[in-house]
């Protein structure tokens, strides 16, 4: 119980402090880093991997807060498991702010404990909310990366390429939390998620 707990504080301090380590190489590394984008497309292409570095601070938070309260054991793993692969998305998106000479959002530690209330009531609803909740939060996630790769610039292949990966695995985890037996979220539940991806995205990518 100790040992858990601190590998799941160090994953907090990871995703709010930054210092995330991934298990997989980074998607795109064999392609050039900034050389062919002008620096308005930098600047671009960096507020968008911001973006998409909260998406996953926030995704840090939520399995680990689902995790906790998860009744039936298959469930806790299945969360574990898609949190170690979102830690990786993690890792990506901070390396690549990195290369593109910027920074995450200054108001990560905010995201984090609002993402972390919000997965811990899921999680306390029942597994089958709590998988509902994932499910939905996926597919969310899905369609704004695919938006993310219509606005990336298209010379930015290494971006384009974390992108690519992040969701395919997103993908699999909604896909994963509906054969778990994950129950459809009422319409205004869902209509408020996406209300509060909007306002996330829009500061995010400035701050």
């Amino acid at each position: 119980m100790i040992d858990r707990f601190i590998v799941e504080f160090d994953n907090a301090l990871r995703s709010v402090l930054g210092g995330a380590h991934a298990h997989r190489p980074t998607p795109g590394s064999d392609t050039q880093s900034t050389s062919l984008l002008d620096s308005k497309e930098c600047e671009h292409a960096a507020g968008l991997m911001r973006v998409n570095h909260v998406g996953e601070v926030c995704a840090q938070a939520l399995y680990q807060s689902q995790k906790l309260v998860a009744r039936n054991p298959e469930i806790q793993q299945m969360l574990d498991s898609s949190g170690r692969e979102e830690m990786d998305h993690l890792a990506w998106c901070e390396t690549r702010l990195q290369e593109l000479g910027s920074h995450a959002s200054y108001l990560n530690p905010i995201w984090y404990a609002g993402s972390f209330a919000i997965g811990l009531a899921a999680g306390l609803a029942g597994d089958k909310w709590s998988l509902g909740f994932v499910a939905e939060t996926e597919k969310q996630v899905q369609h704004h990366l695919e938006s993310h790769l219509e606005k990336l610039p298209v010379e930015d292949q290494r971006s384009r390429a974390i992108v690519h990966q992040m969701r395919i695995d997103e993908i699999e985890h909604g896909q994963e939390a509906i054969s778990a037996g994950a129950a459809i979220l009422p319409q205004p539940i869902q209509k408020l998620m996406q209300a509060m991806s909007k306002v996330m995205t829009a500061t995010a990518y400035k701050i």
